[in-house]
């Protein structure tokens, strides 16, 4: 596929007198999907800095371009003297990218003799990296036919300019050769086009693409059985995305007995990343993580704490003085139901009594004064 200049809004290097942590990259990923059936196909173009997405296209919308996917990226399009200049170059540019992915599709299609009718895929990311002097690294195009590798070249930078570049091509599907204008081509979108873009996008993107944020960090402790528990390292809420967690045993670095996942996007523009280590009981102080990332001003160290003691006895005093005053609350009560009932009984009693002694008084007044019947 011919490189040409992709994204090409502007001529001549830009002179930045600025500088930032480094390395940064600007990739592209392209997709194209046949099929299955006739002009059933569809292609997808992702641009990134770092790990912001800047730029998309579908050519599956209704109105496909190569749209802005953050604020900063509209007003660099609308610098431009024609309004219809960005949509006029990229939708062509695009245009030239999708019918290249069809003629490779099908070239590899009869190369793997696959059938017309089914359905294919074949992806291909390009991207240039930058170091914190501004100065190319290193460049690479890799493409791939339903998930198999068909082509990759690698273009790094010399050790003393980047006329010293060195341009390795490890797999070439069909090809015993790639022909000498199709390597300087990419040489020249790779340490040129694509690094004057990276520069651009750094500079007017700055504020969010030159940002550190510092990972927040935790550990929990999750039981497993009577012999083992897991400890886990959490980093939260960071970017850029590069980041190290580490565990260590008594100062000695754990790599295989260690769990780590990969770096995974929060969905707020940040990232989380995560590393277990089981451990015996009773040993979690022993084992400590470690945690590298630019955000931070210092390297983190980790270790386990368990709930301390001094709480564990005021949670018991609270539960045991809650327990009392339900104690206490149940004899009251009990000592005011009986209370009650014994003055019910006491007043039944009088009642009976003062009836008792009305009786013998009305008996007494009946009876002959002198005593006689």
């Amino acid at each position: 596929m011919e490189p040409q200049t992709l994204l090409l809004l502007l001529s001549g290097a830009l002179a930045l007198t600025e500088t930032w942590a480094g390395p940064h990259s600007f990739r592209y990923f392209h997709t194209f999907v046949t099929g299955p059936g006739h002009g059933k196909n569809q292609y997808i173009a992702l641009g990134y800095v770092d790990d912001t997405e800047i730029l998309r296209f579908d050519s599956d919308t209704a109105c496909p371009r190569l749209e802005p996917r953050v604020p900063w990226l509209e007003p660099l399009l609308v610098e431009q003297e024609d309004p219809d200049w960005w949509d006029e170059q990229t939708t062509q540019v695009l245009e030239d990218i999708e019918e290249s992915f069809r003629e490779d599709l099908n070239y590899l299609s009869s190369c793997y003799n696959d059938s017309e009718d089914g359905s294919h895929t074949q992806q291909e990311m390009t991207g240039c990296v930058v170091g914190s002097d501004r100065r190319f690294l290193h460049g690479y195009t890799q493409s791939a036919y339903d998930r198999t590798e068909t082509f990759d070249l690698v273009v790094e930078r010399g050790c003393s300019t980047e006329a010293d570049s060195e341009v390795r091509i490890t797999v070439a599907v069909g090809r015993d050769t790639v022909e000498e204008h199709d390597v300087d081509g990419w040489r020249d979108y790779l340490e040129v086009t694509c690094v004057r873009w990276l520069r651009l996008f750094l500079k007017k993107g700055r504020e969010t693409l030159l940002r550190a944020d510092p990972p927040k960090t935790h550990m929990t402790r999750h039981p497993i059985s009577d012999h083992e528990v897991t400890l886990r390292c959490w980093a939260l809420g960071f970017y850029p995305s590069n980041i190290t967690l580490t565990w260590q045993r008594d100062g000695e670095n754990l790599t295989q007995d260690m769990e780590l996942v990969d770096t995974r996007p929060a969905g707020d523009g940040t990232f989380q990343k995560w590393a277990a280590v089981a451990v015996p009981p009773g040993e979690e102080q022993r084992y400590t993580c470690h945690v590298q990332h630019q955000g931070l001003p210092e390297p983190l160290t980790l270790r386990w704490d368990p709930p301390p003691q001094t709480a564990i006895t005021i949670v018991g005093i609270i539960a045991a003085l809650g327990l009392l005053g339900a104690v206490v609350t149940a004899a009251v009560l009990w000592r005011r139901k009986s209370s009650g009932r014994g003055r019910e009984n006491n007043t039944q009693a009088a009642c009976s009594s003062s009836a008792q002694d009305s009786e013998v008084s009305l008996t007494a007044n009946n009876a002959d004064p002198e005593g006689r019947k």
